[in-house]
């Protein structure tokens, strides 16, 4: 679904070249703001770390390495999310755009949407609350020693995939009066493929400039991974 998402650039590029303006505004943001936890991050981490003061000089050095990863793991988590909610809200005209776009191209119609201006706001705000949550289970297992920090990041990239897609995927459900527990009934029954989806725009926000240009497709395949969900499975 994402692979068609980034499709819709030669069905329409116009609309989705005006999506990456509120991407890149975002992302120039957030990027200064990691750029500025990576210079202060020594300090942070001696400010965390003050009973390693009398360790041997090698267990102190991992401790505070893995200290370290998992503050900035979380904060990687933390930005994704972040950037999707701002972004979202901040470009709801053209990412509006790009929906309609999908709907009339691919379905003939653009369904009534209940899908308000508050009502992205509110679920924004939502989602970064639920990405700091994320964040602190992944800092917490990147803790582990050795392998910490490869589970605490396949554990994030899951978690925050499976958030991103009921994010992205709500505006095309809330058109059509979809309330939401029905959403998540709806996602939970195609779990593979919302997680797919989720988990592989979360992938390639982490690659640089790769959020920019992957949002408006993620806005595009979540509307067909919407009615995706719509239809029933094949019986066997």
């Amino acid at each position: 679904m994402l692979l068609r998402g980034f499709g819709w650039w030669k069905i329409n590029p116009g609309v989705m070249a005006a999506g990456l303006i509120p991407a890149l505004i975002v992302a120039i943001l957030l990027t200064a703001a990691l750029v500025w936890l990576g210079f202060s991050l020594p300090d942070i981490v001696a400010w965390l770390t003050p009973w390693t003061s009398g360790w041997v000089d090698w267990l102190a050095n991992v401790t505070q390495f893995v200290v370290g990863a998992a503050v900035f793991i979380g904060a990687l988590i933390i930005a994704g999310f972040t950037f999707t909610a701002v972004t979202l809200v901040v470009g709801e005209p053209f990412y509006d755009r790009i929906w309609k776009s999908v709907e009339r191209h691919e379905f003939g119609t653009v369904p009534e949407s209940g899908y308000s201006f508050w009502g992205s706001v509110g679920d924004s705000l939502l989602l970064i609350l639920k990405g700091i949550g994320i964040a602190i289970v992944t800092a917490l297992l990147g803790l582990i020693p050795v392998v910490g920090g490869l589970i605490g990041a396949a554990v994030g990239l899951l978690l925050g995939g499976w958030v991103l897609a009921d994010e992205l995927t709500s505006r095309a459900l809330t058109a059509r009066g979809i309330e939401p527990g029905d959403r998540a009934q709806l996602r939970g029954a195609k779990r593979g493929k919302t997680l797919g989806f989720g988990a592989a725009t979360s992938a390639c926000f982490l690659i640089p400039l790769g959020a920019v240009f992957t949002m408006p497709a993620a806005v595009a395949g979540s509307t067909l991974l919407a009615h995706d969900l719509l239809q029933p499975e094949p019986e066997a």
